[in-house]
């Protein structure tokens, strides 16, 4: 049977004017400012004398650790906030922006899938509003202004050894991860080792999704360490007078973008920090307007619940003083069996034995949110026309052991009606008893948060600090950073910090190279492995395979 792939039904379907979208939350006009028909920023001005307005129910979405065989968590959070539409309840969905290099590099686009997909999806998957293009030119301005001044004379005494701040790019592109530049004579600046980040991974990125408002993003943007001078002090973004330009160039980025699904589910999507490297969550200004205009938002944390979950309750849950009243795990049947090691080509064949293998990752997922964070769960299977009823029911008995049911989604094939079974086990769940706690105490000392998550989150045996991680850390704690949140950079593949160790890996330790503080975003990095901030394309990149007509119609997003 042949299905359509995802731009296919994207393009075939039929939008409603964003301003319908708009007027289904309540927004007034003078708030709602369009790009185009079909999607449109909100002003945040509309959280204004809303402080009293009851928030809705919030529901995360996460998932097990993602395979190549894929996991379909976007799908679902899509899905499932069509089902509870269908249910009669005000929902409003809350995702992050694609960034480009994943687009053109393995995804393809990251707007849902099948049936359960927010649109228009070519416009979300490529300049959307240009959010992340003001977020690289605000970046950037800060780095031409550092670099600036020490060419003008350095009143600073800025160390050009001991520069931290980097120049971005939304493309992934390895060939900029370590660079040199003001080469080429005294008019051209001060020659330096410099570096290109991702723009996903920009402490920019992080400042714009955790501020309350625009007053907030200009004083974290104040806050960032660019660098040291001399004599070891850290030299920030207010002392090159930067502040008041960046939140400029993203006043207008800060604003929430409205647009919607395939059934015409509000939906916002704004802010796209990697979950690997950075914090993984779509920002706090979209997800408080969701909730003062939904009576349900469903939201969802990148990769799995050891990194955009444990991000999202760690992170932005602590710096926004929200919380989850549920949460929803996807896993795939076809997932868990790569995990126990079968190859992909082999993953439609029925094979308990491998399904038992892998099965432990769903598990310690399970356990991270219920025990660890102590919150109310269900496990979303998203469907596959292949699972066999011995490898569903298999699923649903281990996941029960733990006291979490299971719910079947078909939103990829169904689209909302696919999701009703999932939404009913959602809704059971929304007022339950909860116990939810973080993962460590802010008053600890970095080193022991780090080892708090590598333990208990990634169940680690302990950590490494390798290279200048110790000395990083002792820096930091010196200049005033030692209580703030851990932001943890390590592969998306594995639970540990070595992409290959699949399922439930045991007897291992997280290794710790480096160690970074985001004054700005409020959170310190730590880099483990071999992780880099700035990705490169695969061997065949997706790019080969997009393309644009005469029309104008673009083919090859999926």
């Amino acid at each position: 049977m042949a299905f359509k792939s995802d731009i296919e039904i994207a393009q075939e379907s039929t939008m409603l004017p964003v301003a319908e979208i708009a007027d289904k939350l309540g927004i007034p006009d003078d708030y709602v400012e369009n790009y185009g028909k079909y999607k449109a920023k909100i002003d945040y001005n509309i959280l204004r004398g809303k402080e009293n307005t009851p928030n809705g129910k919030l529901i995360l979405v996460t998932a097990i650790t993602p395979t190549p065989a894929g996991e379909g968590k976007t799908t679902t959070t899509v899905g499932l906030g069509d089902a509870l539409s269908q249910l009669g309840h005000k929902t409003v969905i809350a995702l992050r922006e694609p960034s480009l290099g994943p687009v053109f590099g393995v995804k393809g686009g990251a707007a849902g899938g099948g049936y359960a997909q927010v649109v228009p999806m070519e416009d979300i998957n490529l300049h959307f509003t240009g959010d992340l293009h003001a977020i690289g030119a605000a970046n950037n301005l800060i780095a031409a202004m550092l670099d600036n001044h020490i060419y003008q004379g350095n009143a600073l005494d800025i160390d050009v050894r001991r520069i931290t701040w980097k120049r971005c790019i939304d493309m992934n592109d390895r060939q900029l991860r370590y660079t040199v530049n003001g080469l080429g004579g005294k008019t051209n600046g001060v020659p330096r080792e410099d570096g290109f980040d991702i723009t996903v991974a920009s402490e920019i990125m992080a400042i714009l999704c955790l501020s309350n408002d625009l007053d907030d993003l200009k004083k974290r943007a104040e806050r960032i360490i660019v660098g040291y001078n001399r004599s070891g002090e850290p030299v920030t973004a207010g002392q090159l007078k930067a502040q008041g330009a960046v939140a400029a160039l993203l006043k207008d980025a800060l604003k929430p973008n409205l647009v919607q699904t395939l059934e015409h589910t509000p939906a916002f999507i704004h802010g796209g920090p990697f979950a690997n490297i950075a914090h993984g969550c779509n920002s706090v200004m979209a997800t408080k307007m969701a909730l003062k205009l939904g009576d349900y938002v469903v939201t969802e944390a990148g990769f799995g619940a050891d990194l955009g979950a444990e991000k999202f309750l760690n992170i932005k849950c602590r710096l926004s003083g929200l919380q989850p009243d549920a949460v929803v795990i996807v896993a795939t049947v076809r997932a868990l069996k790569s995990h126990g090691g079968v190859a992909k080509a082999d993953l439609n064949q029925e094979n308990l034995e491998a399904l038992k293998e892998g099965l432990p990752n769903l598990l310690k997922h399970v356990e991270n949110i219920t025990v660890n964070f102590g919150l109310p769960a269900v496990v979303a299977i998203n469907r596959f026309p292949t699972d066999s009823e011995a490898e569903l029911r298999l699923i649903e008995g281990e996941c029960k052991k733990l006291g979490v049911n299971v719910a079947l989604s078909e939103v990829w094939e169904k689209g909302g009606v696919g999701g009703k079974k999932l939404a009913e086990e959602v809704l059971g769940l929304i007022d339950s008893p909860k116990n939810f706690k973080y993962t460590y105490g802010l008053d600890m000392g970095i080193k022991d948060k780090i080892a708090a998550i590598a333990t208990k989150i990634y169940g680690a045996d302990g950590v490494d600090f390798l290279g200048t991680s110790s000395k990083d850390i002792e820096n930091i704690e010196k200049i005033g950073y030692r209580n703030i949140p851990v932001c943890m950079a390590k592969t998306q593949y594995s639970l540990s910090d070595d992409a290959k160790k699949l399922g439930r890996p045991t007897g291992f330790r997280i290794s710790i190279r480096s160690v970074k503080v985001s004054a700005g975003a409020g959170f310190v990095v730590a880099l483990t492995g071999d992780i880099m901030t700035m990705p490169g394309l695969p061997k065949v990149p997706a790019a080969e395979s997009i393309d644009v007509d005469s029309t104008g119609k673009i083919s090859g997003l999926f």
